[in-house]
């Protein structure tokens, strides 16, 4: 595939949308280019290992892959990251919480078979737990503590049956977030993909989306503007206009008018 010149500028979904996978990969190349061999050669195996335990997983039109470029990407082009631990764990981010039996490598923690995002393992118990620790102790071995606890901040625990899902997950984001500002940064990026992108999904998934997302907006905002997020003002600022946007287009989307009978 033949891919513009301009690629290094071009809006990410944009990309996605003209060029799939293979663009979005060129454009995480170039914005790879300016670190050190050393560097790239973690941030690359970093991806690759994302991309194998996601290779049968999609959102919406796409493989997941896509997802976790241009959360890396964003992190680095829009908010000017240059701290490769928060853009390893930018790429790994969903790993733990969607395949921790791949990761792990030992199937007898579950059966023989990996769960993949809202499996059984994540709706609660010891097994999950387990499996959960197991799964960061690799990432810590692999690409250190600290990516392996950013990961962890930014996993979903297991979730109370008797609860509201969505509900629990708010209370997650605005606890585990509290005491990482990294994690935030990593955290603001993935909600940027789904909150400003949900256009670009299909189906059920545009609404239900909307729905988990929305009350999560003046909890980002409180968190982005903090003293200790680690971002310059004019990147503050950037991602308060994309919280923004996002607003905009869940209101779009769940604010429809009543039509008369």
């Amino acid at each position: 595939m033949e891919l513009p010149p301009y690629l290094a500028t071009m809006p990410m979904h944009a990309i996605t949308e003209m060029h799939g996978e293979a663009g979005l990969r060129e454009r995480f190349r170039l914005e790879v280019e300016g670190f050190g061999a050393a560097e790239r050669q973690r941030l690359g195996e970093a991806l690759e290992l994302a991309a194998w335990l996601h290779r049968d997983d999609r959102r919406s039109r796409e493989p997941y892959v896509n997802h976790l470029l241009r959360v890396a990407i964003r992190l680095m082009h829009h908010y000017q990251v240059r701290d490769v631990d928060v853009i390893v764990a930018g790429l790994l981010h969903d790993t733990v919480e969607d395949h921790p039996a791949e990761l792990v490598g030992d199937g007898d923690l579950d059966g023989g078979a990996g769960p993949g995002r809202g499996g059984e393992l994540n709706s609660g118990g010891e097994l999950a737990e387990d499996l959960t620790d197991a799964a960061l102790a690799v990432l810590a071995e692999r690409f250190g503590v600290r990516v392996a606890r950013l990961v962890a901040a930014v996993t979903n625990p297991p979730w109370d049956p008797e609860r509201d899902r969505y509900e629990q997950y708010r209370e997650h984001v605005a606890a585990s977030l509290e005491r990482e500002p990294w994690a935030r940064v990593i955290k603001v990026s993935d909600f940027t993909d789904n909150g400003v992108g949900v256009i670009h999904s299909v189906g059920p998934k545009v609404e239900s989306s909307a729905r988990k997302y929305r009350p999560l907006v003046p909890v980002y905002r409180d968190l982005v503007t903090r003293a200790d997020t680690p971002l310059s003002e004019p990147v503050k600022r950037h991602i308060l206009d994309q919280l923004d946007l996002a607003e905009q287009r869940f209101s779009a989307i769940l604010d429809q008018p009543a039509h008369p009978a």
